[in-house]
């Protein structure tokens, strides 16, 4: 079993800068690859960004690239979300994910993280 645990959400404002952190235990961190994903009530979870296990390949929703950045850490088991110019429509619980040898841009991951709330104010 993958355990995760995100943290670094918060209240910010717009224009402003959040990083989230996602811990993982459980499973050789370099095994998994990583997602990012994020929901708002009465929606669907969306994909926002995934790190493959190696960390030499990533993706990113295009409404977030070139504000948002994926990134590991093999070595501290800990995958980020780097979040730069929020915007108040960013405003979710962010969700971490975690897959054996898989990563992508749905939503199917075996391990999820309880997420953490990312609230943009105007």
């Amino acid at each position: 079993q993958v355990q995760l645990v995100e943290s670094g959400g918060g209240l910010v404002q717009a224009g402003g800068s959040l990083r989230l952190s996602c811990a993982a235990s459980g499973r050789t961190f370099s095994s998994l690859g990583m997602g990012w994903f994020r929901q708002t009530p009465g929606k669907e979870r969306e994909f926002v960004a995934a790190i493959s296990w190696s960390g030499g390949n990533t993706k990113h929703k295009d409404s977030v690239k070139g504000r948002f950045a994926i990134s590991r850490d093999n070595a501290l088991n800990t995958v980020y979300l780097q979040m730069n110019s929020l915007k108040p429509e960013d405003t979710a619980v962010y969700y971490c994910a975690a897959e054996p040898w898989g990563w992508g841009t749905n939503t199917a991951y075996t391990y999820w993280g309880q997420g953490t709330q990312v609230t943009v104010s105007s």
